[in-house]
């Protein structure tokens, strides 16, 4: 099997993807309802933006339209599918996302392959600083989110995890605590700052996405015969 950075390498050039370093965060400006699919608008302030271009909106990969440059803001359709997997829809005007733009191919990948299709929500069950008696400024933080069951067996301890779009490292894994399939993380100060997990709080809806090579390490097991290969992920859009 070739070397994964070099298949890593030609799919990129092939399909989006993002590496979960969130460059900034927006705010929910709005939802519009539409038959057959909504229309979210955000404000975006330092994101250039041209019509049809990519962006990461908390881990869901959209196309920007109707972008109003003055003001930093655009708008985003979300299809039926999106509204079903994602927190998206549910937002409300004043919300906090997080903002990436893709990784142009051939750039350095900073934190992990993150394509920006959400496989399901979990639940944030709590977020606490490790220790609470110093500067909340300067203090890591534990994350702990229960996620949905078809989920778990991606969910490995020392592996990556897409959580609202950011990359992360799982600390512990659980498949059978009393929440059900749960998942402990540490954030360090900077990523809790400079994202939207300080404005989250326990009960809140999180995006996940599982580690696709994971994914594709399951589909291999599956299929004795199925190698991957450069030629396999070109003819499959990645």
């Amino acid at each position: 099997m070739p070397a994964i950075c070099a298949i890593l390498g030609l799919a990129s050039i092939r399909r989006t993807m993002f590496t979960g370093l969130i460059e900034t965060t927006g705010t929910v400006l709005g939802l519009e309802r539409r038959s057959g699919s909504e229309r979210i608008s955000i404000a975006a302030p330092g994101i250039r933006l041209r019509t049809g271009d990519s962006i990461a909106v908390s881990g869901v990969c959209l196309t920007a339209v109707d972008i109003d440059s003055a003001a930093e803001r655009f708008h985003a359709d979300l299809a039926s599918e999106t509204v079903a997997r994602t927190s998206l829809a549910a937002l409300v005007p004043g919300a906090t996302v997080n903002l990436e733009l893709p990784t142009p191919a051939g750039a350095p990948l900073g934190g992990h392959v993150v394509q920006g299709h959400v496989d399901g929500t979990g639940k944030l069950l709590s977020l606490m600083p490790v220790s609470s008696g110093s500067d909340l400024g300067l203090t890591d933080w534990r994350l702990r989110i229960a996620v949905p069951s078809h989920l778990a067996r991606y969910m490995v301890e020392k592996g990556s995890v897409a959580v609202e779009g950011i990359s992360l490292t799982i600390a512990y894994s659980e498949a059978h605590a009393p929440e059900g399939a749960v998942i402990e993380i540490a954030v360090i100060p900077h990523t809790y700052a400079h994202t939207n997990l300080s404005s989250l709080r326990a009960g809140d809806p999180l995006n996940i996405e599982a580690d696709v090579m994971l994914k594709f390490a399951e589909r291999r097991r599956q299929e004795s015969s199925f190698e991957l290969t450069a030629a396999y992920l070109i003819e499959n859009g990645y």
